[in-house]
């Protein structure tokens, strides 16, 4: 028989553990579909959520990754309220964890605890104000994680989704555990800054291994606070669900009858997706006697009553529609019987603006045409008069025009929607831009 003590141990196989905020998230298909599409790849995930996902319906891709969800312990808001009764309803779930972890790295929580510490007292409003507890938190999650990692020894590297809180302690929990870390910046992370004040993107830039973005423009903006850290552009793609079930339609280009002119738009319900200039641009359109059926479809979010009552105002009711979130195979469909995509972006007085929205990618791999606006990432995939329409933003009459073009024209919305199609297969395919990532993690993992 053969002696146990002298077996060969199973091979070494490396692991990245993504630390995401919220999991899983109707809105955050992407993220899904890149955890998915690695694993297939052949990286190891392990998967750690800050707040467990509320939402009851969950795309299927969800089931096809194999990762199991390790959540951590649940934790309130710290912004209203005292700190002492924080402490006292959530220390006990993170006492036995700090205890671990410090008798294993000791050094380690105390340079992340002084990181928090001096990263709470620079955010304060004012020289006088209490330091921001929120630091707190995200140190004790760090430490829920360095504890969960404390004997695992493929797992060599991080990677947080959004360049606020989910980095924050992807960073500290990298700090405590001796491992390196990563990071993807996404839209309103980026470039709101109460979300990372006080220089905080720029020390964690700077801790980084290297930083990922889902647009050139993002990373232009990243390179100006890297220093020497590198700043990968990887475009997220089309949808694994998404693209499974394109490849299966007959003739995505095929579009309906050019009256009345469909309009669709798709996206959560705030002020930087525009909807209340589509709302006044087809009120425009039904002014000048053009027949529509508009429809937006989207989570609710702060604008969800101004929008309803912008139709209501308009007398829109019998023209514009709002619909809830919808599965993949739903928006197809929506998509498939629409005449025209418009989505008119903005920035927001916050900052806040989409990258590329996905919605777009989606829309154009239908060979639908698209109206949109000349903001943030946009013009890398949308050109103007070549793969759609771009407008500038928060110019409603230019959006009603750009829509009246693809109504009136047919010639055009067909060779706008043929060469959406196309860039979008060309170079937003998810299964080949996954590989950029693979490989960037093969690296350090």
């Amino acid at each position: 028989m053969r002696n146990p003590k002298l077996q060969v141990p199973p091979p070494f196989s490396p692991v990245v553990a993504y630390v995401v905020k919220g999991y899983p998230r109707l809105s955050e298909l992407f993220i899904a579909s890149e955890i998915y599409r690695l694993e297939r790849a052949g990286l190891g995930v392990r998967l750690f959520v800050i707040k467990r996902g509320d939402e009851r319906l969950h795309h299927p891709t969800v089931d096809r990754i194999s990762a199991v969800p390790d959540y951590l312990p649940p934790t309130a808001s710290v912004s209203d309220t005292p700190l002492l009764r924080w402490l006292a309803n959530h220390l006990p779930a993170f006492a036995a964890p700090l205890g671990r972890t410090f008798r294993r790295w000791p050094l380690g929580v105390a340079r992340a605890a002084g990181a928090a510490a001096a990263q709470a007292i620079r955010a304060r409003a004012s020289f006088w104000s209490a330091p921001r507890k929120v630091y707190l938190k995200e140190f004790l999650q760090a430490i829920a994680i360095a504890d969960s990692l404390r004997d695992v020894r493929n797992v060599r590297h991080l990677h947080a989704h959004f360049c606020h809180g989910a980095t924050t302690v992807a960073w500290l929990a990298a700090m405590i555990s001796g491992r390196t870390f990563s990071f993807t910046a996404h839209a309103k992370d980026l470039y709101t800054p109460s979300l990372n004040p006080a220089g905080l993107l720029r020390r964690k830039l700077a801790a980084a291994q290297f930083a990922v973005t889902c647009t050139e423009a993002n990373r232009q903006f990243l390179l100006q606070h890297a220093g020497s850290t590198p700043v990968f552009r990887v475009y997220h793609g089309l949808n694994d669900e998404f693209a499974a079930l394109i490849s299966r339609q007959i003739d995505a280009a095929r579009r309906p009858a050019a009256s009345p002119l469909r309009i669709v738009s798709i996206g959560r319900h705030v002020h930087k997706k525009g909807f209340d200039l589509l709302v006044d641009a087809c009120a425009r359109l039904v002014r000048r006697g053009i027949p529509i059926e508009a429809t937006i479809i989207g989570e609710r979010g702060d604008q969800s009553d101004a929008i309803a009552a912008a139709i209501a105002r308009a007398g829109l009711q019998g023209h514009v529609k709002l619909l809830g979130p919808m599965s993949q195979a739903d928006l197809l469909a929506a998509l498939s019987g629409a005449t025209v995509f418009c989505l008119p972006c903005r920035v927001s007085d916050d900052g806040d603006r989409d990258g590329i929205p996905n919605v777009l990618v989606e829309a154009m791999a239908t060979g639908l045409p698209v109206v949109t606006t000349n903001v943030s990432g946009i013009p890398e995939l949308v050109h103007d008069e070549v793969t759609g329409l771009v407008v500038p933003a928060d110019q409603a009459d230019a959006i009603a025009d750009a829509l009246l073009r693809i109504h009136q024209d047919q010639e055009l919305a067909r060779r706008l929607g043929l060469a959406a199609r196309a860039v979008v297969a060309e170079r937003f395919d998810g299964d080949r831009l996954i590989d950029d990532l693979f490989s960037l993690f093969r690296r350090v993992a």
